[in-house]
């Protein structure tokens, strides 16, 4: 009976303490991701030639962000419709930024040569921008548009030379 009685005195108690307990504490803040319809997360990183690029200063263009790597089969798949559909977009208009998630510089400049890829790759040796980005796994790519909003997201490969990959992108183009 005294065990009964210790029991219903304990959870009560404790319920309370673990209800004031949070009390005046601030929820911690989540990192903000990157969403649709909202200002592309900003970054700065250096492709395989030592060039640096900074998402916010290439406005006025429409941006193609792929995140990928090496080891990754839909990757390697999707890769040459990459190169197909950055050959057919207007240099002054259009920018094709791949960045390498987890994998080694050296590694996507044999793979990019064999393929014949000629776009920037990037090296995200920390992670920081996939994370800001919130990538779930590779591929996923992110459109932004030319005032720096991201416009479309898609996970997993596509067939970017294909002519509705072309007309979505001309589609920001012509905003």
């Amino acid at each position: 009976m005294r065990k009964i009685i210790g029991i219903f005195i304990t959870v009560p108690v404790l319920a309370l303490v673990l209800i004031f307990a949070g009390c005046g504490q601030q929820e911690q803040e989540r990192p903000q991701v990157a969403t649709v319809g909202l200002p592309a997360p900003d970054f700065i990183l250096l492709d395989t030639r030592g060039k640096s690029w900074k998402l916010s200063e290439l406005k006025g263009h429409v941006v193609f962000v792929n995140f990928w790597a090496t080891w990754c089969p839909p990757c390697r798949q999707e890769m040459p419709s990459m190169q197909e559909l950055y050959m057919s977009m207007p240099a002054d208009k259009f920018k094709m930024l791949s960045i390498l998630s987890n994998d080694e510089p050296v590694f996507a400049d044999k793979l990019a040569a064999k393929i014949g890829c000629t776009f920037p790759v990037m090296d995200d040796p920390d992670s920081a921008v996939g994370k800001a980005y919130g990538i779930t796994g590779v591929p996923e790519t992110y459109i932004v548009d030319k005032k720096g909003i991201l416009r479309e997201k898609f996970l997993g490969p596509r067939e970017w030379g294909s002519p509705e990959a072309r007309y979505m992108l001309y589609k920001y183009l012509k905003e």
